[in-house]
């Protein structure tokens, strides 16, 4: 599209010239019947020459002024407006016509076939008023306050002032069919709504600023109070779903200390006694196993996973449940061997003293076979 290039007289507050008329080397049909039913006195158009200094009079006439349009705005701000049950009396005394008037500056029929009209002095000081004095205070009292608010109020007042000097519609050649004698005319063909919409939209509202955006601060995580190795062993060792466990399917790894300390007094015990005290001794033992068994049968399994860092010396109880590395935590394997004891229908074949054993274990020598899980 090409450049348009306007008159001086159409830049921001420039005064009033003479408008720029370009015709072609053919003048139109209907642009040569249009002036000579403008003309009062009759005058030759068989020529451009004569078109162009005919319309050039007309339109520089000082009462060459267009109607493009008229507005019905409102006399005061909102709050103000009188409140009637009639309406045509609230439209009466709360709103007023302003009429949009403007002047030819630019008529082209060469390259883009337009014509260009400009607002009058008029016109521009009514809308200036208006919106100083209506749309600013109604504009600002439907919005919020804040610290620069007068500021941007102030600003949109000289921002609409000069749109409204810079303002210039544009439309087709054809609009001067509207011409009327002294170079009066009105817009046709439903233009004036188009003016219409064009001078409305310079009436802008007060954008408040965005609101900021708050940084939220999240609190430091708390690091534990205290970091010894207790704490890890039990975080560690408590499972997220805890399993139970029938407790049959659990085995003792290892009867308890005390329980261990007291079959070795009881095996040190008898070893000065007769071979009626061995049956008993090997009774204590077994009741000793027994208990220790009722013991570990009682703990729950969960009890049994919370226990303090283990020692080597206990060994890790059988069960049929498969256990996640992160639930159940495994010490090392004893690999110690267990000796084997004959079974008690044996021992009353052996003579009972201080040297008497189970099959070749003399009980002299039981320091050297001491159980793997004796502490």
């Amino acid at each position: 599209m090409p450049i348009t290039l306007l008159p001086a007289s159409a830049a921001a507050f420039a005064p009033r010239g003479t408008p720029n008329i370009v015709l072609n080397s053919k003048v139109d049909p209907w642009l040569t019947a249009t002036l000579k039913r403008i003309n009062r006195v009759k005058r030759p158009l068989n020529s451009v020459p004569q078109h162009f200094r005919c319309l050039t009079e007309t339109l520089s006439s000082p009462s060459a002024i267009w109607t493009l349009c008229t507005l019905m705005l409102p006399k005061a701000p909102e709050a103000e407006l009188r409140k009637d049950q009639d309406p045509l009396i609230e439209a009466l005394f709360n709103y007023q016509v302003i009429y949009i008037e403007a002047y030819v500056v630019h008529v082209d029929m060469v390259s883009q076939n337009e014509v260009a009209f400009k607002l009058t002095p008029e016109t521009i000081d009514s809308l200036v008023e208006y919106h100083k004095d209506v749309h600013s205070v109604d504009t600002a009292a439907s919005t919020w306050s804040w610290s620069e608010k007068d500021v941007q109020l102030k600003k949109l007042q000289e921002d609409f002032v000069q749109a409204a000097n810079k303002f210039v519609y544009r439309t087709n050649a054809m609009a001067l069919e509207g011409l009327e004698e002294d170079g009066a005319g009105e817009l046709l063909c439903g233009r004036s709504e188009e003016v219409k919409a064009s001078i409305m939209g310079l009436f802008l509202p007060l954008l408040p600023p965005p609101p900021r955006l708050v940084d939220v601060v999240r609190p430091a995580p708390i690091l534990p109070s205290s970091t010894g190795a207790e704490n890890w062993w039990q975080q560690s060792l408590t499972p997220s779903h805890p399993t139970v466990m029938d407790s049959w399917k659990v085995l003792p790894s290892s009867p308890s200390t005390t329980s261990s300390g007291d079959s070795n007094t009881n095996l040190w015990a008898t070893s000065t006694t007769t071979s009626d005290s061995n049956s008993n001794v090997w009774a204590s033992s077994t009741s000793s196993a027994d208990s220790s068994s009722s013991v570990w049968t009682a703990m729950g399994f969960n009890e049994q996973l919370q226990l303090p860092s283990p020692t080597p010396s206990y060994s890790q109880p059988y069960t049929t449940a498969c256990s996640s590395p992160p639930q159940y935590y495994s010490a090392p394997m004893s690999t110690a061997p267990i000796p084997q004891l004959p079974l008690p229908s044996l021992l009353a074949q052996q003579q009972c003293s201080a040297s008497a054993g189970f099959g070749g274990f003399e009980w002299d020598r039981y320091q050297d076979f001491a159980m793997p899980y004796a502490m």
